[in-house]
C-alpha cells in the first residue's frame, strides 16, 4: 500500500528567488561603487624627487593632504558645516510640524472633515520634482522675482534683493526642503500612530487624560520607531543634499564665518561632484572619493547617534 504523503508547498525558496534581483542590483548599483570609492580614496599622486616622474601611491594621501591637511584649505569642513547647518533648518521645523499634524488629524476629540485632501495637499509638493521646485523658487527670489519685487517695494530689503546674499540663500533653501518634505513625514508619522492600539487611549480617556496628556504618555513613547526611523531617513537624505542647493544658486552666495569667507550653500555632495567632474586624473578622482568616504562616515556617525537616542533601552 502506498503511504498516503501530504504535498507541502515550501514558500520559503520562492522567497529567496523574489529577492535575488535586490542583491543583484545592490552589489552591482551600490556595494560594487561603495568599495570601489573607498578603494580609490586611497590613491594619489607623488613624486621621489623634483624632477622626478609622478607615480600613483596607494596610501592615505588624499585624507593627509585634503581632508586634513592645508591643500584642502578646509574646505571640506567647510561644505560639511553648511550642509549640516540646511539640514538641520530644515529637519527641525519639519519633524515639529508633522507630529503636530499627524496628532491633529488622528485625534478623536477633534473628529475633522476632509482630512484625507488635507492631506494630499501637504503631500503634493514631495511629488513634484526638485528642479521644477528650485527653478519655481529661484524665479521667486531673484532680482526680478515677485517675492522679491514684493519685498523691496515694502521696503523690507534692499533694491539687490535676497538671492545673492548669503545667510538669506541658506534660508531660502531650507526652507525649500522643509516644505516638500514635511508632508512626507506626517503621513509616516500618521501611519505609525494609527497602528497604536486604540483601546490605550480609550482607557486613558476613561482615567480622564486629555489630548495633551496622551500625546506625551502614549503617542511618543509608542511612535519611537516610527521616529527613529524618520530621523535616520532624514539624516541621510540631509547630507547627501545637492539637488535644491545645486539648481538654485550653486552654492555661489558668500557669507562671512570667523576670518574666513565660504560659500554658503555649498553641500559636500556639491564640492565631491566638482571634483569628481574635473577628469579623470588620479589627483581629482582621489580627492572626490576621499570626501565621499568621510561623508560617509559622518553619515553613518549621525545615523549611530540618532538610533542611540530613539533606542528602547533608553526609556
Amino acid at each position: 500500500m502506498r503511504k498516503n504523503r501530504k504535498k507541502t508547498v515550501e514558500y520559503g525558496k520562492y522567497g529567496l528567488i523574489f529577492i535575488i534581483p535586490f542583491f543583484i542590483a545592490f552589489l552591482i548599483f551600490q556595494f560594487y561603487p561603495l568599495v570601489y570609492t573607498i578603494f580609490k580614496s586611497f590613491l594619489y599622486d607623488s613624486k621621489a624627487g623634483r624632477h622626478a616622474a609622478t607615480t600613483t601611491t596607494f596610501g592615505l594621501g588624499n585624507y593627509i593632504n585634503y581632508v586634513f591637511g592645508s591643500a584642502g584649505n578646509g574646505e571640506l569642513w567647510q561644505a560639511l558645516i553648511i550642509t549640516i547647518v540646511l539640514w538641520l533648518l530644515n529637519f527641525i521645523p519639519q519633524i515639529l510640524l508633522s507630529l503636530l499634524l499627524a496628532a491633529w488629524f488622528t485625534d478623536s476629540h477633534f473628529k475633522l472633515k476632509g482630512t484625507g485632501a488635507y492631506k494630499v495637499i501637504m503631500y503634493m509638493p514631495n511629488i513634484i520634482t526638485a528642479a521644477t521646485i528650485a527653478v519655481l523658487f529661484y524665479n521667486f527670489f531673484n532680482i526680478n522675482g515677485m517675492i522679491t519685487k514684493t519685498l523691496i517695494n515694502a521696503g523690507i530689503v534692499s533694491k539687490d534683493g535676497l538671492i545673492d546674499k548669503g545667510w538669506w540663500s541658506l534660508i531660502i533653501i531650507a526652507f525649500i526642503q522643509f516644505w516638500m518634505w514635511y508632508g512626507n513625514t506626517m503621513i509616516v508619522l500618521i501611519a505609525g500612530i494609527m497602528g497604536i492600539n486604540p483601546s490605550l487611549y480609550e482607557a486613558a480617556m476613561v482615567d480622564g487624560a486629555t489630548s495633551r496628556q496622551q500625546f506625551f504618555k502614549i503617542t511618543l513613547p509608542l511612535l519611537r520607531p516610527i521616529l527613529q526611523y524618520t530621523m535616520v531617513t532624514s539624516a541621510i537624505g540631509g547630507l547627501q543634499m545637492f539637488d535644491i542647493p545645486q539648481l538654485f544658486n550653486k552654492g555661489i552666495p558668500l557669507i562671512q564665518v570667523g576670518n574666513s569667507t565660504i560659500k554658503s550653500t555649498t553641500t559636500v555632495v556639491m564640492l565631491i561632484k566638482q571634483y569628481a567632474s574635473l577628469g579623470s586624473t588620479t589627483e581629482n578622482l582621489g580627492r572626490a572619493s576621499a570626501y565621499s568616504v568621510v561623508l560617509f562616515l559622518a553619515t553613518l556617525l549621525v545615523s549611530l547617534v540618532f538610533y542611540k537616542l530613539t533606542s528602547e533601552k533608553n526609556k
